[in-house]
């Protein structure tokens, strides 16, 4: 291991020094706290024995601006007789250890031992945790498009690090739900999750929504109350809608994110907390920190990994696969069948969803429960931009039983959601998949729309409601260009 000791004591630095090497470690000693901290900043330690008394900097404020720099090394506490209680303190802060001095060298060396094995340990549950990340995450975000696997592969690789996250995307793409599968992938997983949508409380409240408020604080503050943060510590804190808080709430918000302390409204002493923030927005916080509404060092501070999630206009791949995953939520939940016809599919691939995910997860659901039949069809999606009825017309009498029968399964173009058993479910079975039969009835419907507009790319997509550019993506796709 290689180990930071920091200690102004110089006969004890060069002792430990030789002690530690001989045990196979690499230390490297400093006998000024600061000097000490910027190293432990800027260069890479597995362990930090650093003692309780120093002239200048204590340990435990060594050990709370090392944590706060965002430092990960194990810190071991050394204290001499009558300072146990400020060891103790160091522990109950984060320290892994304290070596009470004087100390046997296997003392130290056995203490370093468990360290060693603890991070060993620490390692593979991370690298297990993001080899399933990726897997668990599908759970709670559907993704077919190359976009948003690239964006969940991302996500995972995140999830096990402390960093804050700012999420962006349109309305209704899902920002939520993509943070909520952040803090499952984390280490905090087992820890709460708590949102908050700054834009929906006002101003006035929502410092103390945030922060908590002490007895008397205001009137009606009859006791003391914890905020979202001190209910948060330990887990994961989403603060919807960043860009709506006020300057004044910012910079509170900025000395929260960078000293891990909050104080309660009208209270006088502060207190640590430990949340891992995940910011998110869907306004440009670029244009609002130059029109001044956004601080710019805040933006920074929250912009340290960002994640941002494309409109569903830009992954019309995804739509059939969502379609599938709230049609079989929807179904479990009422407690019987559901279904989309294949029409229906094909159009509702082929539509804009401006309100993105959230608009096609509730014309779904309005559909279900308007339907008593559980089988949906296109008079159940009352949504403008669709395919016209006219290019569905065309593809009706051939090219959509051709599609349909093109399995091998289906029962000659009547449109039934069975297996050939007969049980009329729209249940899939062996051969008979649901986004087989949409990309058969996607490319056929594709190749009348250009069959129709003799071959003009531009027209086609126009007759089908979709833009060029989804167009030219089915395309390819489809091996159509």
């Amino acid at each position: 291991m290689r180990i930071l000791i920091v200690d102004d004591d110089a006969d004890l630095r060069h002792s430990l020094s030789l002690l530690l090497r001989e045990g196979g470690h690499e230390p490297v000693a400093e006998g000024d706290p600061e000097q000490g901290l910027v190293r432990a900043r800027d260069e890479a330690f597995d362990a930090v024995l650093c003692d309780v008394r120093m002239p200048r900097m204590d340990g435990l404020t060594f050990l709370r601006r090392y944590r706060d720099g965002g430092g990960q090394a194990l810190m071991i506490m050394m204290s001499a007789y009558g300072a146990e209680d400020a060891a103790l303190h160091a522990m109950r802060e984060g320290a892994y250890d304290y070596l009470p001095k004087p100390f046997r060298a296997d003392e130290v060396l056995l203490t370093l031992r468990k360290a060693e094995e603890r991070e060993r340990l620490r390692r593979e549950v991370a690298e297990l945790r993001a080899s399933l990340g990726a897997d668990a995450v599908r759970d709670l975000v559907v993704a077919e498009s190359r976009a948003m696997r690239q964006l969940l592969d991302l996500a995972s690789r995140v999830a096990g690090h402390n960093t804050t996250v700012l999420v962006t995307g349109e309305s209704g793409t899902g920002k939520e739900v993509l943070a909520r599968a952040i803090h499952r992938m984390s280490p905090r997983s087992e820890a709460g999750f708590t949102a908050i949508n700054c834009a929906a409380i006002p101003e006035t409240l929502l410092e103390s929504e945030l922060f908590g408020h002490a007895k008397g604080a205001f009137t009606g503050a009859t006791a003391d109350r914890a905020g979202l943060f001190e209910l948060a510590d330990g887990g994961t804190l989403l603060l919807d809608e960043i860009a709506e808080l006020s300057t004044g709430l910012q910079a509170k918000l900025l000395r929260v994110l960078e000293e891990g302390e909050i104080r309660r409204l009208g209270g006088r002493d502060g207190k640590r907390v430990d949340v891992r923030v995940v910011a998110a927005t869907a306004k440009p916080l670029e244009r609002a920190v130059e029109q001044g509404e956004f601080r710019e060092d805040l933006y920074y501070r929250l912009n340290v990994v960002r994640l941002h999630l494309p409109p569903l206009r830009e992954r019309p791949e995804d739509v059939s696969a969502l379609l599938t995953h709230f049609v079989r939520q929807i179904a479990q939940r009422m407690g019987h069948p559901v279904s989309i016809t294949p029409r229906a599919l094909v159009r509702l691939t082929g539509h804009g969803w401006p309100g993105n995910v959230r608009e096609l997860r509730n014309a779904v659901e309005r559909a279900a429960v308007l339907n008593s039949s559980g089988r949906l069809d296109l008079e159940d999606f009352p949504l403008d931009g669709l395919v016209p009825g006219a290019m569905l017309r065309q593809v009706e009498p051939a090219a959509l039983a051709g599609a349909w029968n093109g399995n091998g399964n289906g029962n000659g173009g009547g449109g039934h959601h069975g297996n050939g058993n007969g049980n009329g479910h729209g249940h899939a079975s062996a051969g008979f998949e649901l986004k087989t039969q949409v990309e058969a009835l996607e490319r056929a419907t594709i190749e009348r729309a250009l069959e129709a507009t003799k071959g003009s790319r531009r027209d086609a997509a126009q007759l089908l409601g979709v833009s060029l550019r989804t167009l030219f993506y089915k395309l390819r796709r489809y091996q159509l260009d």
